[in-house]
């Protein structure tokens, strides 16, 4: 007998269907995507307006490097009205000459004269940029909010983009090329017939041409409706719009229904030129559409994504540091579990494909790295993003086997982070490789104290000092051994670690932190700390722990930890 679902009782009919678009010929649902679209990284606009902690100009300038690094040639890096810091960071970026001669920046501005005029004045000097206009034209926006009628909204377009005109030729006159983007705000709720119609009205302003395209943006700013609504509205807007050729239609879809992602592949189908989003989906509420998902989508169907995702870990680590916000262990390509099975069936799936493409490959007579790639799973080679296929050891508590993360957890309360994990399974596994049998809690901790907490490696921590100056910066005064001796050194930086690893270059020893995590391992007054840092040594990323009642001196021998590892790794490769 089959079960019955039961009411929920919750108050559902407070809320109503998304309308449909009346588009029976609609051609997306067979379109294939076959080239990549234009992107527009909004990271260091929406994605960082969003942050709990807006990045400081430090960590944007992080961020804009990493975009620029990566490929991509159209990013928003600030609203710059809005602060002084968005306008000094987009003056910096023009005055310290850090743009590439083929990246268009982009600002974004509200249409208000003079907010319009200050932002055009952040671009003075640069020779390729965006100027982005937008004014909310949805119902409830335009009856609640602004209190205007179709006609005023569509004015409100109208004046602005006669103001950006005015205020681009006054101001970027020796420019090499400035750009035009208007964006209709709430397009997702917005009438078709008046998006289509403000935005004519628009283009009619800006007179779109031969080498003077407009890009018109039609965001998803609430997502509200199942991603076949949006891609039919995309697909009538492109239909319907004059001076289409000269037109980039570009969508901004937002992901509070989860499915932002197949929004913006939908949208593209329908006829979209360009998507902005964010890297691993930051931004607004649920976030921007993720562009590293789009682009390894595109990548896994054997399209060109047209950026370089081939180090995702090196890409992952600045986005969490820029942003202070983690990535999922189970974020699609870029999360630390998902090249990752702990089923015994899926591992044994995957090693034999893994088999069978070396086997398939050598019959060929081909490299596997240019063989086609078919491995039960894993839908893409971990090894084209930098990663391995990482099979975790397998003990449990109800099959009495489990990974050596659960037995540390169990009988010592360390909560390893994911990557020290594989990289001491990987070390456990040399000595059951050798040794044979069963390996027992007590000897998975003496394998973890030998690799991690030993004293006898090239660096120790024996005391330390440090105070806070008075601008926030922090010193550090310590005592190590190193080389055989009894050194002191010192150094400042932006906490107790990085002013270590500045002190340590009296040493010698050049150390750059990649990540680092604490936890405490017991209760009370004598509780002890345990801290994890993952480091870059000499070209090696190693990992480092350090236990202790102070967390300072946790931290810091855990970076000396590292130390001895990479130098054990490099003693052992000869």
């Amino acid at each position: 007998m089959v079960p019955n679902q039961q009411p929920s009782g919750m108050p559902f009919h407070r809320y109503r269907p998304f309308p449909a678009v009346d588009l029976p010929d609609r051609t997306w649902p067979s379109a294939t995507i076959t080239a990549a679209p234009r992107w527009l990284s909004t990271d260091l606009r929406d994605g960082n307006q969003a942050l709990i902690e807006p990045m400081d100009p430090q960590r944007k300038h992080e961020m804009f490097a990493l975009l620029v690094r990566t490929g991509y040639k159209e990013i928003e890096v600030g609203f710059p009205s809005a602060s002084q810091t968005d306008f000094d960071f987009v003056r910096s970026l023009i005055e310290d000459d850090l743009i590439p001669d083929d990246v268009q920046i982009s600002v974004l501005t509200q249409a208000r004269p003079d907010l319009i005029e200050r932002t055009v004045q952040s671009l003075v000097g640069a020779k390729r940029s965006t100027v982005h206009l937008y004014n909310a034209t949805a119902p409830e926006f335009r009856r609640v909010v602004f209190g205007v009628d179709r006609e005023g909204c569509k004015q409100i377009a109208v004046d602005g983009t006669r103001t950006v005109m005015r205020c681009i030729e006054q101001y970027l006159g020796d420019a090499h090329y400035v750009g035009y983007e208007y964006s209709p705000e709430i397009f997702i709720d917005t009438e078709l017939d008046f998006a289509l119609e403000v935005c004519e009205a628009v283009m009619d302003e800006w007179r779109p041409g031969p080498g003077r395209e407009i890009i018109l943006n039609l965001p998803a700013t609430v997502e509200r409706s199942t991603p076949n609504v949006y891609a039919d509205q995309i697909e009538w807007m492109s239909r319907n719009l004059s001076r289409r050729e000269h037109v980039c239609l570009s969508v901004h879809p937002h992901n509070d229904r989860g499915t932002g992602i197949a929004s913006a592949e939908l949208a593209v189908m329908a006829g979209a030129d360009r998507v902005e989003g964010c890297l691993f989906g930051h931004g607004e509420r649920t976030g921007n559409v993720d562009l590293v998902t789009l682009g390894m989508n595109l990548f896994s169907q054997g399209v060109d994504p047209m950026i370089d995702f081939s180090d995702i870990d090196a890409i992952r680590r600045t986005v969490e540091h820029c942003t202070q916000l983690p990535v999922a262990p189970r974020h699609p390509y870029g999360g630390d579990l998902v090249y990752t099975a702990f089923s015994g069936s899926h591992q044994d799936a995957i090693k034999k494909g893994l088999a069978a493409l070396e086997q398939d490959a050598a019959q060929e007579g081909t490299r596997v790295s240019d063989y086609p790639w078919h491995v039960p799973y894993l839908p893409i080679d971990p090894k084209d993003v930098g990663r391995n296929y990482e099979a975790v050891i397998r003990v449990n508590s109800q099959s009495g086997k489990g990974g050596v993360s659960y037995i540390l957890h169990r009988d010592h309360a360390l909560d390893i982070p994911r990557r020290l994990q594989i990289e001491f399974s990987h070390k456990v596994q040399e000595f059951t490789d050798t040794e044979g049998g069963e390996f027992t809690g007590e000897r998975i901790w003496e394998i973890f104290s030998r690799t991690y907490l030993g004293e006898d490696g090239p660096v120790g921590v024996l005391a330390h000092r440090s105070q806070t100056s008075e601008d926030g910066g922090y010193r550090i005064s310590a005592d190590v051994r190193a080389q055989g001796e009894i050194r002191e050194i010192t150094g400042t930086g932006q906490g107790p670690i990085s002013a270590f690893c500045d002190a340590l270059t009296d040493v010698d020893t050049k150390v750059r932190v990649l990540d680092y995590v604490e936890h405490s391992l017991d209760v009370g007054s004598d509780a002890r700390a345990a801290a994890y840092v993952e480091a870059e040594i000499d070209g090696r990323t190693v990992w480092g722990v350090g236990i202790h009642h102070n967390i300072t001196t946790a931290s810091l021998r855990a970076v000396c930890s590292a130390i001895g590892r990479a130098h054990a790794e490099a003693a052992a490769e000869g």
